[in-house]
């Protein structure tokens, strides 16, 4: 994870977000970690091809707060409902330890 160059191991299923809070880092959100407030957007680096699909609720929730051209980029994507199907690197700014 950038910038903070830190590995974080993702149990199957688990959220790139809640991987990372589980290992002792605050990622900043508005909202309660469910998509509506978009804060958690992250840029993946690599591996845009090993995250799970984006759902419904993410893609309206992003075109709502950041405009249609927002999910035109798949390397934008929602950390709390983005699930890792393999290794990944992704840039959040705000990440740090808690």
């Amino acid at each position: 994870m950038e910038p903070l160059g830190i590995e974080i191991e993702a149990p199957p299923g688990e959220t790139v977000m809640d991987a990372v809070c589980s290992q002792g880092y605050f990622w900043p959100v508005g909202c309660a970690k469910n998509g509506e407030c978009t804060n958690c957007a992250m840029e993946i680096i690599s591996g845009v091809g090993r995250v799970s699909a984006m759902g419904r609720f993410e893609r309206q929730n992003l075109v709502r707060q950041r405009g249609a051209r927002s999910v035109e980029d798949p390397r934008l994507r929602l950390a709390c409902q983005t699930r890792a199907e393999g290794d990944i690197v992704v840039y959040k700014r705000g990440v740090e330890p808690a």
